[in-house]
């Protein structure tokens, strides 16, 4: 099977894969965006959750959502002992808390021996992202990190076109990722989502940093295949009394000699979701940007730029095998997320089938391991005046 897994096999087990979700109930953005994630290729069903610390609100959530009454858990640990212990328990579980809560539940399940999708970033310390990823070597289990924008086809592309060789010796990667809806103290007005990125009980020692840096970061390293070995960051607070990150500028430098810039803000006006991506090479230059997902700017050394289209001219198997849409036929955020959900149900499924598991490129908690590690060595250089900090210390 192609190392870009073009196209799924589908399950093997007979059934859609038993999911559970931690988080995500009433009022929560990023819950629903998963559940129709993974009901978009069919693959799961949703069984059973603890949707909400509060007890009511886990219930009512629950009810809407069509759950038994039995299986709406007011406390993630039960959840997770519960369903481990039933003949038709989950498979797997889905965490769309806040980032505080990834490592208590994500250890819960991992030791109930049930597989886990994780929202990002993984966990808020190193000493947690390494408990996680012993605790996932040892017990052999799948753990899917969703950084969701590496499932959109033309990243799979580009990362193809790099493994290829079509870029030559990498030089330059230069990746950004500008937003503008905190350009305000929109967190004192209640808003849900900006009340707890912005509180660092709940968020962790960075804002902007973890929220969309760590996409930034893992894109670079995922289409690239380079490893970042040292970063000097300058990290700023822009919005008057807020008490993370805003903004952020990054110098990276990676084991191959190639070298890169990372800016990741949130407080830029005109900007909604500016994620864009340049690899240089010796060959040739690559261009993506979010908002314009289904196409790729190509540019041999010495020739005219070339627009790829998601199944177009050009197109490789590992973006056209994923498309799920005719040519002319925008796919983006929600295909994104429900390709992450269809390679971990490959791998789940493979793992309940006693298969071997297919090649697919997932992030997992090895991702999720180093994108912690880039937070705190972002966070470190920044308090040193944007000294060189080595990513291996963290």
């Amino acid at each position: 099977m192609s190392p870009d897994h073009p196209s799924s096999p589908g399950p093997s087990s007979g059934r859609r894969l038993r999911l559970g979700m931690v988080g995500g109930g009433q009022g929560a953005f990023i819950g629903a965006v998963h559940r129709i994630a993974a009901r978009l290729d069919d693959r799961y069903e949703l069984v059973a959750g603890a949707l909400s610390s509060d007890p009511e609100r886990a219930r009512a959530s629950g009810a809407e959502l069509f759950l038994a009454p039995d299986r709406c858990y007011d406390d993630f640990r039960a959840m997770a002992v519960a369903e481990a212990a039933r003949p038709d328990g989950i498979d797997a579980v889905a965490i769309v808390t806040p980032n505080h809560l990834h490592f208590p539940a994500a250890k819960a399940f991992l030791e109930a021996g049930i597989h886990v999708i994780c929202d990002k970033p993984m966990v808020n310390t190193a000493a947690e992202a390494e408990e996680l990823a012993a605790l996932v070597r040892e017990r052999g289990l799948v753990f899917v990190l969703t950084h969701n924008y590496s499932g959109y086809p033309m990243i799979r592309q580009a990362r193809a076109m790099v493994e290829a060789g079509m870029l030559g010796r990498l030089r330059v990667v230069q990746v950004e990722y500008a937003q503008d809806w905190l350009a305000t103290a929109v967190e004192e007005s209640g808003q849900k989502q900006a009340a707890w990125r912005t509180d660092p009980a709940r968020s962790g020692i960075a804002g902007c940093v973890g929220d969309i840096g760590t996409h930034a970061f893992h894109l670079a390293e995922f289409v690239t295949g380079l490893r970042c070995t040292a970063l000097a960051a300058d990290l700023g607070t822009f919005v008057p009394g807020r008490r993370l990150d805003d903004n952020a500028h990054i110098l990276l430098r990676f084991g191959s000699g190639a070298r890169g810039m990372l800016w990741a803000s949130q407080v830029c006006p005109g900007t909604t979701n500016g994620l864009r991506l340049r690899v240089f090479g010796e060959a040739g230059g690559l261009d993506w940007q979010q908002e314009q997902p289904n196409e790729l700017r190509f540019t041999p050394l010495g020739e005219p730029p070339r627009t790829l289209l998601r199944n177009g001219p050009g197109s490789l198997p590992a973006a056209s095998g994923i498309s799920r849409l005719p040519a002319g036929h925008p796919e983006g955020y929600l295909e994104g997320f429900a390709q992450i959900y269809r390679d971990a149900a490959d791998l789940i499924d493979a793992r309940l089938d006693g298969r071997q598991t297919p090649a697919v490129p997932l992030p997992t908690v090895e991702d999720g391991l180093r994108g912690v590690r880039f937070i705190h060595a972002a966070v470190e250089s920044s308090g040193r005046d944007a000294a060189w900090v080595d990513m291996a210390g963290h």
